[in-house]
């Protein structure tokens, strides 16, 4: 394809690019995966304007595989966070993967969900507010969305009730279990009873479907263990005295760090009838190589379920940029900053280096490392007499994906040659 081809191609199919640069990637709306291959975008070849993220495709579908042998091992579901992504195409590989649902945070993080085409949402949280109520009431009136929301308080399923009985719908929520020094859930006998109460009132319009906690608010195993056992125990009371309104009630927890203890806990605990047990880890499609990569380390040193599942997660996510300055011997400086990766459980770590016009990167020299972050610029420790230029490129693993995800737009997939295959939109 010429690159007169190319740039008409882009303008009729949404990509917003510059004329000078037609690699920037920025789109208006998604591009079939076979137009962006047409476009004939390479990393490497300097297609795109660089800093840019990027999802490594093998990589993903490593991490995709090892997480459906493991929910698989257990006998349990899986609806990953989506907060983490914000995109929906993700959310449909996760789902075409085996996923049962999404996790998401907010009714607006929902309705985008909803707007492309995802069937089922578990909302871990409260819904509060009329025009998040609004929102909700204008998904569920589709009959094909099944949607779930977090009560913990009388409060709030009063105000659910009085809101979706007006409008003769039927509200599905879980049960939120909470720990002492948390976030939200109930803490106490008297508190569950008082929400009980508000349900039974309600139950024509605000149905108990199962029960949720978030047992990442706590730091040890031992703790952790008895605070998913409780729950376990308050829904086999719910169970016993008839409460629920789900056939399969749910029983749903799990962030990125625990979900060996909690699938273990879980899934071995006896219950009167049948129960859907689903876990929500956000960060297994991309992982990364800080810190869900040490709470990786710890799910495979502690559960030999996962030990025997070949592979492990990978880092997906990358972001890449270019050496830009080298002022001092001992010093460059990268155009990667805080308005592009993650910073807030550590820095970017180089990883990968390549020079233009190279076949592919090299890794990048262990001594390397990043010092300081600013808005729009790395300080990158060499050592004297490194092999670095100017306009090298420098490929970086990141710690905590969520915090990148989110400073981008549009993500481009690259292969194993870093040919550009597909492009992710983000909604944040």
């Amino acid at each position: 394809m010429s690159s007169e081809d190319k740039q008409q191609t882009v303008a009729q199919n949404g990509p917003m690019v510059s004329r000078q640069n037609k690699g920037l990637g920025y789109l208006e709306r998604d591009l079939h995966p076979e137009q962006i291959a047409q476009l004939n975008w390479n990393l490497l070849r300097e297609d795109l304007s660089l800093p840019v993220a990027v999802l490594r495709q093998d990589k993903m579908a490593q991490n995709l595989d090892w997480m459906q042998q493991f929910i698989t091992a257990y006998k349990v579901k899986l609806a990953p966070h989506g907060k983490t992504t914000m995109a929906p195409k993700l959310f449909d590989l996760q789902v075409r993967n085996g996923a049962w649902g999404i996790t998401l945070a907010t009714a607006h993080q929902t309705f985008v969900a909803w707007r492309h085409g995802l069937r089922r949402v578990l909302m871990a949280n409260q819904l509060v507010g009329k025009q998040n109520m609004t929102l909700v009431s204008s998904m569920i009136a589709d009959p094909d969305f099944e949607y779930y929301c977090l009560v913990d308080s009388a409060d709030s399923v009063q105000q659910l009730g009085r809101f979706f009985s007006a409008r003769k719908q039927r509200l599905n929520v879980l049960l939120e279990v909470g720990a002492g020094g948390g976030r939200c859930g109930v803490r106490n006998d008297e508190q569950l009873r008082a929400v009980l109460a508000a349900l039974a009132q309600w139950k024509d319009s605000v149905l108990l479907s199962g029960v949720e906690l978030y047992e990442g608010i706590l730091e040890k195993e031992p703790e952790i263990r008895t605070f998913l056992q409780r729950a376990v125990d308050i829904t086999k009371q719910l169970i016993a005295t008839g409460q629920f309104q789900r056939t399969r009630p749910l029983l749903s927890g799990a962030g990125s760090a625990w979900f060996d203890v909690v699938a273990d806990v879980f899934a071995t605990a006896a219950f009167l009838q049948p129960v859907e047990i689903v876990l929500r880890p956000g960060c297994y499609l991309t992982h990364d190589a800080g810190f869900y990569r040490e709470a990786q380390s710890r799910v495979l040193a502690r559960n030999s379920v996962a030990r025997r599942i070949y592979g492990g997660l990978q880092p997906a996510l990358q972001v890449w940029a270019y050496v830009q300055s080298i002022p001092e011997e001992s010093r460059a400086i990268v155009g990667i900053g805080k308005r592009d990766a993650s910073f807030d459980l550590g820095l970017p770590l180089p990883t990968l280096h390549f020079r233009p016009g190279a076949q592919m990167p090299d890794p990048a020299p262990k001594h390397w490392a990043l010092t300081k972050l600013m808005d729009q610029h790395a300080y990158l420790q060499i050592a004297p007499g490194d092999d670095i230029r100017v306009g090298d490129m420098i490929g970086f693993d990141i710690s905590h994906p969520c915090l990148t995800f989110d400073r981008w737009r549009v993500i481009p997939i690259i292969d194993s040659r870093y040919q550009v295959v597909d492009m992710v939109q983000t909604f944040f």
